[in-house]
């Protein structure tokens, strides 16, 4: 009999601790599920058929409506108390916590948009967010944007940041063996990218918040339930797509990190990638993620949906992603 209590009591300390936890993930996931839904219903009303038809004149060489699509979307973020930002050139901006001397990690940070839009000041919250955490400084990227410039361009900008930063490291107080490289959708696309590439370089970690794996409709369960209203419509997707890719094949495995070769992936450092649950992207990103033989972890925001890096509206996303980065840029 006192075999048994001790077994129901020990049971019962279990569930006493599990549910708390539960619970507490559930509240989590409900609240960034009202957040996306806020933010979606505020979102201006032709927001993505404006960027579409501006994306499509700018590959028929009128760049004018996508000009002010991009201006709009240069909106730089306040620092946090402590925190400054230096342009070290005309496309690179280091954010560091002021009179720090310490050798820290290094996270490069490339933004998104589509490969078409988004600018260094996209990512800047998130830039400032790392910074001020003083786990890693961060160099953010301008890097030369489509369809004026498509592939490879701005591989090409990346790749030069990680040279630059290798190069660079005792000035930048940093190690060559302490950099990391990262992005949100098209830029995650290009940190993946770039990492591939420049194998020949130390490459710490890899950050990636709900990437472009496969520059195409990959007609996926997520492609086509989220394909539409959620942040990231799949035709805008597609000319995203279409301005990065002119007179290429999107399978090119600098392009569509799917194509590479499972021997090639297993190159890639640790890597995190963040999904939003309801993106059209989440599952390419998945069938990626579960190809890395090394060290990765991959969680998924499941009531999130695109966007809650750059774009201000998923306060609750926003923060566990920032949380995400620091636990792992600690570690790897």
């Amino acid at each position: 009999m006192r075999n048994i209590r001790s077994h129901i009591a020990h049971h019962l300390l279990l569930l006493a601790i599990f549910i708390p936890i539960f619970t507490k993930a559930q509240n989590i996931d409900s609240l960034m599920r009202v957040e996306a839904d806020t933010f979606i219903s505020n979102l201006p009303e032709g927001l993505q058929q404006k960027q579409k038809s501006a994306i499509k004149s700018a590959i028929n060489g009128d760049t004018a409506a996508l000009r002010r699509v991009r201006n709009s979307r240069n909106v730089e973020a306040e620092l946090s108390p402590g925190v400054k930002a230096t342009y070290l050139n005309q496309s690179i901006r280091l954010y560091e916590i002021e009179n720090d001397t310490t050798t820290l990690p290094m996270l490069i940070y490339l933004h998104g948009g589509g490969w078409t839009f988004g600018s260094i000041n996209s990512c800047s919250r998130f830039c400032d967010a790392i910074a001020a955490s003083g786990v890693a400084r961060v160099l953010a990227i301008d890097y030369s944007l489509a369809p004026e410039s498509p592939f490879p361009t701005a591989l090409n900008d990346c790749t030069a940041a990680l040279e630059y930063a290798h190069t660079n490291a005792t000035i930048l107080k940093t190690s060559p063996t302490l950099i990391s490289i990262g992005g949100d959708s098209a830029g995650g696309n290009l940190a993946a990218a770039a990492a591939l590439k420049c194998g020949h370089l130390p490459i710490r970690s890899l950050i990636l918040f709900y990437p472009v794996i496969k520059a195409y409709a990959d007609n996926s369960e997520s492609w086509n339930k989220y394909g539409h209203g959620y942040g990231l419509d799949a035709d805008l997707m597609t000319e995203f797509n279409k301005a990065y890719t002119i007179g290429t094949t999107p399978y090119n495995p600098l392009i569509s990190i799917s194509s590479a070769k499972t021997e090639t992936l297993a190159n890639l450092p640790p890597t995190l990638l963040v999904a939003a649950g309801r993106d059209i992207l989440r599952d390419q990103g998945k069938e990626f993620a579960d190809r890395l033989p090394g060290i990765v972890r991959r969680v998924e925001f499941p009531g999130a949906v695109h966007l809650f890096i750059t774009v201000p509206g998923q306060p609750t996303a926003f923060k566990k992603a920032v949380e995400l980065s620091i636990d792992f840029l600690s570690k790897h």
